[in-house]
């Protein structure tokens, strides 16, 4: 699954050909210029990393990285035109996990991405499923279609995760029960219906739609 990429650079003309180049290497690439609100528009994003300038409009990008490592642990790669040794070490400090340096080499800091991104989701990536183009992080408990994304309840991740690991296959209602509960004694069918339906609208509601089906009498695929 390709990485998503908040960028946060108030520069329009190097902000679109940042944008642009990550894209040729197939990143998903999001950025906002609300920059009154940019904490807020970060968290909303959910991105797997930060590109992070310095100099902004209303808040510095100091501020920024604290405000973030305040709440998580997304990694940070600070990029800017301020190149002392003070603004590294300030930049470290607050939780960042790199720093480069502007004007700077396009491929030096596409293989800083991705080795901050390697060093970070290392276990996570193995563990990636996907079907067509829907993805799913078990450990995030997260489907995701194209730029789009949802997060899963606990029975909605297992079921999914049964699904897409057996995809293109029918997975038995009795094979789900257990996989959810560990047992098919003492539970009502009606609790597994009502779950794969609330999977089901979830996954609509990123536009992945006709994925999950139900086959009758036989039980689910996801295809």
């Amino acid at each position: 699954m390709s990485s998503k990429i908040f960028i946060i650079e108030d520069d329009e003309k190097i902000r679109n050909e940042l944008t642009s180049f990550l894209k040729k290497y197939n990143y998903n690439v999001s950025f906002s210029i609300d920059f009154e609100n940019i904490i807020e528009e970060i968290f909303k994003e959910n991105p797997d990393i930060v590109l992070l300038d310095i100099n902004l409009p209303y808040y510095d990008g100091y501020y920024i990285c604290r405000e973030i490592r305040r709440k998580s642990n997304i990694p940070i790669i600070i990029v800017t035109s301020r190149n002392s040794e003070l603004d590294e070490l300030m930049s470290m400090n607050l939780g960042a996990d790199d720093f480069v340096t502007k004007p700077y080499n396009t491929q030096i800091l596409l293989a800083r991405i991705e080795s901050v991104l390697r060093r970070t989701y290392s276990n996570i990536i193995k563990s990636e499923l996907s079907c067509r183009d829907l993805k799913y992080s078990m450990e995030k408990s997260t489907a995701y279609y194209n730029s789009n994304s949802v997060e899963l309840t606990k029975n909605e991740n297992r079921i999914l995760n049964e699904l897409i690991k057996n995809k293109g296959n029918i997975v038995s209602r009795d094979n789900i029960i257990k996989a959810l509960w560990q047992t098919n004694e003492f539970v009502d069918e009606n609790t597994l219906t009502v779950n794969v339906n609330r999977l089901r609208k979830k996954l609509e509601s990123i536009g992945a739609s006709d994925y999950l089906k139900t086959k009758r009498g036989q039980g689910y695929v996801l295809a």
